[in-house]
Formats: C-alpha cells, structure tokens, sequence
C-alpha cells in the first residue's frame, strides 16, 4: 500500500520539487483520514463504556488529524517560489508546521494528565467490552502502517515535518497499546488502572512532544551542518587538483533542499591564479548540480615556496594542540620588518573552550618568540561554525596538505 500510494504521486516528468510537494501532500490527506476514522471509533467506545483512557487517546486522534491538516498546509506553503522579499524560498514554513505539530502534541498531553489525575483521585468502574479490545487492535495496526508510511516518504523527501508524524505514530502505538494493557487488566483482575495508564501515556506524550519541539527548532535556530555532511563537504573539496586545505565551512538551511554554503578554499599561490579560480567555478557548480547545494568558495593563497611560511605554519599547529586538541590555525603568512618579522594568522576556537581569547593569544605568543626570537605573532580568534578539520601543512606529491 505504501508504495502504491508513493507511485501514484510521483511523476518522473515533473521536478523533485513538484513531486516533493506532492507526496507530501498525500501524506497530509492520508493523516486526515486514518485519524479521523480511528478517533470517531474511539470517541464512541470511551464514551459508551466510561473510560478515561479510551477517552483520551480518541483526543489524541483528532490532534493528530489537525496536525496532518497543518502539515498539509505547511507543505503548501513551503513550495511557494523565492520572492524579492523572501529571495531564499520559504522552505522554512515547513519546519514551523512542524513545530505546531508538536505543540499541538504537548496540549493534548497535557490535558490528558489532568484528565487522567483526577481519576485517579476520583476513580469510577469501566465496563470492559470485547468492542473496544478490537478497536484498540485496529488503531495499533493502522497506526503501525502510518509510521512505516511517514518515515518512507519522510525519507524520500527529507521531511522533518514526516518524521515528526512517524514518531507521533509510533507513540499511540506504545499510548493505545497501553490502554488496552489495562483494558485487559480490568477485565481478568481486579485491578483499575483506567486512571494510571492515561496518567502515563500522557507523560509519554508530553516527553515526545518536548523532544519534537526541540528537533523543529534546531533548523530554524541555526544548528550546526551534521558531522556527515560536513564530512562529505571537506572530502568533494579536498578531491579537486590544487587544493591544499579548506576551513570555515558555514552552512545555512532555508528548508529541505534549500541549503545554501560558503567554505575558504586553500591553494598554492605560486600557481597561475586564473587556473586557480576555474577550480573553484568547478567546485561550485558541481555542488550545485549534484548536491542542490548553492555554495560560495573564497580562494586562500597558500604561500608554499617559503620554507619558513611553511615551518611555522606545521609547527605552531602542533604546539596549539598542547593547548587543546581541538584548535587549529589557518593563513598563515609572514611579513617582514627591519626589526622583527610578523607572523599572521588565525587561530580556530570552539564555542565550549573553557579557555580565554587572551590565554591563547598570550601561549601562541610565548611558544613562538621563544623558538623564533625575532617573529611577533598576530593572532585573529576565529569561532568554529562547523567540525570542519584543517589539513596540516606538509607538501608532497600531489600538492595536497
């Protein structure tokens, strides 16, 4: 079913982005359905039988029906083309749908937890009936095929939005999944637990609900790139001829498929600078046709004639790491005065250093005058927007780092 349904919306002559859209269109209207049927069953069932918990996971239905109708609306808005005012697309709106959704998840389990305390405090038998044990059945299986369903087309189209839904499924499978725990408790013991398994189904949902709010927000508040794609950012860069080493990579998200980049690129600057900027207009342009990734590359020259350039830029590297594995250096170069030689670069920091500007400045300035009596350093601190390595500087063959 999942498959035949993808098929149907997708369209090899149409553009990613159109089929983006529509798939996740589909989604939305599949979510509309299937929640509005499993809540109109369960409504029934916990009213005609006094249960809180049958009550209250049919609630929970109907806010999974509202959040597929703002994922609906939300896809929709996302797919609008770039405008003067909004020139990177409004692919984000996506991730506000989401982050709705996932309010939307802590109301309902919110209300569910002062439903379920008072009856706890206030408890009233529930009758058992066969009925409602095949309802509870059916919503776990259905729910079970949603999840399957989200997380397919979620990674098809890379949706947080569907991720999000999948593991809203998956968690009325544990929620319903405990309702009828206890309903089969209550039905061949003596045991009432209505009030408690409502009171931890909605904890269980007020958990989920925080840690999808927290993962919508992510994007919109700047999270650094995943260490995978700034990996695989360095590796596409370091395969190019001539590149020596490339560091302050930054990475911007506008919405799925909507990323945009700007990365310092090293290279030789003995080398002929315009076969040096084709590279780079290489660089480009193959993000941007094979990655969908719009990125900016700012050109570095390395001197790499000038031993001593290439001494201190390899030994003050390694005497930075005594400070902290995690620093690193880069464009290095020197200027020389009558008196004293200049010894320039910047120094790469990470924001959870436990250590000062000024310390580090201060250690780099003593290692160096020591061993090099005649240089001064001047040091730029420079925060790390990416684990992005820094390649050391020993030249061999292939004119790499």
């Amino acid at each position: 079913m999942t498959d035949f349904l993808i098929n149907i919306c997708k369209n090899k002559k149409t553009s990613d982005t159109d089929n983006r859209l529509a798939l996740g269109k589909m989604s939305g209207i599949v979510g509309i359905f299937c929640n509005s049927i499993l809540f109109l069953l369960k409504i029934i069932a916990g009213l005609l039988f006094g249960s809180v918990s049958i009550t209250a996971d049919a609630v929970n239905n109907l806010s999974d029906a509202s959040s597929s109708i703002i994922s609906l609306f939300g896809f929709k808005l996302a797919a609008r083309p770039a405008d003067e005012e909004h020139p990177y697309g409004h692919g984000r709106y996506e991730y506000l749908s989401g982050l709705m959704v996932a309010l939307i998840i802590m109301v309902i389990g919110a209300e569910l937890l002062r439903s379920s305390i008072l009856k706890i405090l206030n408890p009233t038998d529930v009758d058992f009936s066969w009925l409602s044990v095949g309802i509870l059945s059916f919503s776990i299986l259905l729910k079970l095929w949603m999840m399957i369903f989200n997380n397919k087309v979620g990674r098809i189209i890379n949706s947080k939005t569907l991720f999000a839904a999948a593991a809203d499924s998956r968690n009325d499978v544990i929620t319903t999944g405990a309702v009828l725990i206890a309903a089969l408790l209550s039905r061949f013991t003596s045991l009432e637990l209505d009030g408690f398994m409502g009171l931890a189904v909605a904890l269980f949902i007020l958990y989920s609900g925080f840690g999808l709010v927290r993962d919508t927000l992510d994007p919109m508040l700047g999270k650094a790139p995943e260490e995978e794609l700034v990996n695989s950012i360095r590796e596409k860069i370091l395969s190019y001829p001539n590149v020596l080493g490339t560091h302050d990579l930054m990475v911007h998200d506008y919405g799925p498929g909507r990323q945009f980049a700007s990365v310092h690129v090293e290279m030789s600057a003995e080398d002929d600078p315009l076969t040096s900027h084709e590279i780079i207009d290489d660089i480009e342009r193959d993000f941007l046709e094979n990655d969908n990734l719009h990125m900016i590359v700012h050109y570095d020259p390395i001197s790499t004639k000038d031993s001593l350039v290439t001494e201190l830029r390899e030994w003050i590297s390694e005497q930075i790491q005594h400070l902290d594995s995690r620093l690193s250096i880069h464009d290095l170069r020197i200027v020389k005065g009558k008196n004293h030689t200049n010894v320039i670069f910047d120094c790469v920091v990470p924001h959870d250093i436990d250590i000062g500007e000024k310390e580090i400045k201060q250690f780099v300035r003593n290692v160096v005058t020591e061993k090099y009596p005649s240089c001064r350093t001047v040091v730029t601190i420079d925060r790390s927007y990416a684990a992005i390595p820094h390649e050391k500087t020993v030249q061999i063959s292939d004119n790499r780092y």
